[in-house]
């Protein structure tokens, strides 16, 4: 095997948190490791709200973080909601000043909107539903002109060099074929920013390459895995068959439009005071209820937004007059997806994991912030937060200079054939680790996915899914309760009192899933 060494950062990712750490480690030598061209491929270009700060001189950091507790259903780490509120405007201006055309008032403020469980409008945006794609394209300008970071296009990250302890390289492999010769890069440092787990399931918002492999690659080196069974699904993805599911962004029910069945009853007024606005886990809930019901829910944009749709909100517009739905006239077919997943690699406020040389920052970190439920655009916030706090810490610790360029030439082989066992996955996770759980349904999951993985122990990048997949199934069967996005139908009542969090390494999980799958033999 190809062993290379470099003085410089490993950066495993290519979505925002990924970009902004390159930045803000500038000029330290930076080495970004992307399967895909920079920016594609990444769930942080498809994000539809935008970024949560309280830009308005009525709002404050306070109440944001007030509002992300409230949310996170008492497991929200307080120290780590005030950190990340109290930094969100700054990251805004800078967004800006780095080339982001946020939609901007008359006078030149920031256009912000109400999302749900926000006590305030505070959601910064870009036309409407392009906050993602905008954001990204104007940071990638940015890190091409910066010499000291190189980015390789077309390797894929398989699996951590460790000891259990320590991570000392991440092995790598060409992104078109996974199963060729790898090759071991050694860095300085280590960061993991590979984007969330969402992608596990059959209906999700997520691109198809965002299925867990980079929290599975640091749980199978050893780190500790935090609050894995929230799993947030978002209530209106459009649904029309795609894989995935188009989003029809939180920002139109803050606009005015309205969930309704198929005989046109609003039904989130019979659920909670707040309706389309309540937390998204109890309208992701109420979605599928009605789902199920075969009442077919669907989002009501006809009033409150019109013709105004296609200007304001051009991605869910675009999504659906592709399926036939053209929504000035027709109510939008909605289903609750897989959306965002709040557990990960543990990190503290350094963005540090459990193993040394082994930090993580974006989706694939579980930082505190969003507890059981995110509040709605806190995503985007998080990654930029901690990719900065990331990137301090690290900095204090590496040289600055020019290096050689890495060279890692990898090896190409043919397209491997299409993973059915991938499908199958994705399917059990759906069906029995979805919106609605109960013992009998995460037993059934642990067993079949042992069964699945048994098939594929020299396959690292499917290793990687299926102890991701592990580890969810497994926290949501030791959480008897239902908190937040986690919801137990046999246990359908929170624990009284604070929430807590969850922790699990991989081999406690799987120690688990033998013995739930010897009980079954």
């Amino acid at each position: 095997m190809k062993i290379a060494e470099t003085p410089r950062v490993v950066i495993i990712g290519a979505g925002l948190a990924a970009v902004y750490t390159a930045l803000k480690l500038a000029p330290c030598p930076v080495v970004m490791i992307s399967p895909e061209p920079l920016g594609s491929g990444a769930s942080s270009a498809w994000a539809q709200g935008g970024i949560a700060a309280a830009m308005a001189r009525t709002d404050s950091p306070e109440a944001h973080a007030e509002d992300t507790m409230r949310a996170g259903a008492g497991s929200v780490l307080r120290e780590v909601a005030e950190f990340v509120t109290q930094a969100a405007p700054e990251h805004i201006l800078d967004l800006s000043d780095l080339g982001t055309g946020f939609d901007r008032t008359a006078d030149g403020g920031f256009v912000q909107s109400r999302e749900a469980a926000h006590s305030a409008a505070r959601v910064v945006r870009v036309k409407g539903d392009q906050a993602g794609a905008e954001i990204m394209r104007a940071l990638i300008v940015a890190l091409r002109r910066i010499a000291s970071i190189q980015v390789i296009e077309g390797a894929l990250a398989v699996r951590l060099e460790s000891d259990g302890a320590q991570v000392s390289g991440v092995y790598l492999a060409d992104a078109h074929a996974p199963n060729a010769p790898q090759v071991l890069l050694r860095g300085s440092a280590h960061v993991l920013a590979t984007g969330g787990s969402a992608g596990l399931y059959a209906n999700t918002t997520n691109p198809s390459r965002i299925r867990g492999q980079g929290i599975g690659m640091a749980a199978r080196a050893g780190a500790r895995i935090a609050d894995a069974e929230f799993v947030q699904f978002h209530p209106t993805a459009i649904d029309v068959g795609e894989d995935p599911t188009p989003l029809a962004t939180e920002a139109l029910r803050g606009e005015g439009a309205i969930l309704i069945d198929g005989n046109g009853h609003r039904f989130m007024l019979d659920i909670h005071p707040d309706a389309e606005l309540a937390p998204r886990d109890t309208v992701a809930r109420a979605v599928f209820m009605q789902t199920h019901a075969g009442r077919r829910p669907a989002l009501d944009t006809r009033t409150a937004i019109g013709a105004r749709i296609s200007d304001h909100f051009p991605a869910v517009t675009k999504a659906c007059l592709r399926n036939g739905v053209k929504p000035v006239r027709d109510p939008i077919p909605v289903t609750a997806s897989a959306h965002y997943h709040m557990g990960g690699i543990e990190t503290d406020l350094a963005g540090r994991s459990s193993l040394k040389g082994l930090w993580a920052c974006g989706e694939a970190a579980s930082t505190g912030l969003h507890g059981a439920n995110r509040l709605a655009s806190n995503g985007l916030l998080e990654a930029l937060v901690f990719a900065r706090t990331c990137a301090r810490d690290i900095a204090e610790s590496v040289s600055v200079g020019h290096v050689p360029e890495v060279d890692l030439a990898l090896t190409a082989e043919a397209q491997p054939a299409r993973n059915t066992d991938l499908a199958t996955l994705r399917r059990i996770m759906t069906q029995h680790v979805g919106v609605m759980r109960n013992r009998l349904g995460l037993n059934r999951a642990l067993t079949r996915i042992a069964a699945l993985e048994a098939r594929h122990r020299a396959s690292d990048v499917f290793l990687n899914m299926t102890a991701t997949a592990t580890l969810i199934a497994a926290a949501a069967l030791l959480r008897e309760e239902s908190r937040g996005a986690h919801y137990r139908s046999d246990f359908p009542d929170p624990i009284p009192g604070p929430g807590q969090r969850s922790a699990l390494t991989l081999s406690e999980a799987v120690a688990l899933r033998d013995r739930i799958t010897k009980d079954a033999a």
